[in-house]
């Protein structure tokens, strides 16, 4: 059985990453989508609720699984007995990133390899990062995310507003 894991922030999750865990999914037994905690980054969701947005966004893919980490993400993919790292790339500008990421890693760990997919071009120019923006500017991101991360970007701006 081929496991794979598929690291992330996901805050939130788009529909670039549905896209991506759909197509690994259909490569690998198993895909583990592993969100990490990443305390050098200040998430707008908590580990628990980008786990929780994850896995209603997933729930439609029977092979794939939802969990939230710390830690190595090679030291993850042990512990799991996965032996493979699946990460997008939406343009050249995150390539250089993501190989430097996964020749970094394979010093950590020679048991573990890097898979690079790209999203369908549809998804290619989502980004959280610009998701998160537009909904904090109160913009239409309903073509971006599930009806339910929209849902919860809405309440957690307006939260963040009525501070």
């Amino acid at each position: 059985m081929t496991g794979a894991m598929y690291p992330g922030t996901f805050d939130p999750i788009t529909n670039g990453h549905y896209d991506l865990v759909r197509r690994a999914a259909g490569i690998f037994d198993r895909v583990v989508v592993a969100i990490a905690a990443n305390p050098n980054k200040a998430p707008l969701f908590t580990l628990d609720e980008r786990v929780e947005l994850a896995r209603e966004v997933l729930h439609d893919i029977p092979n794939v699984e939802v969990t939230g980490y710390s830690g190595l993400t090679v030291e993850f993919a042990r512990q799991h007995g996965l032996s493979v790292v699946v990460r997008g790339l939406r343009a050249v500008s995150d390539f250089e990133f993501e190989f430097q990421l996964a020749t970094m890693s394979r010093h950590l760990s020679d048991k573990v390899d890097y898979v690079f997919l790209t999203p369908t071009e549809q998804f290619n120019f989502i980004s959280s990062t610009l998701v998160r923006e537009i909904a904090s500017l109160g913009g239409n991101v309903a073509q971006f995310v599930h009806p339910k991360v929209e849902a919860a970007l809405q309440r957690a701006w307006a939260k963040r507003r009525a501070q």
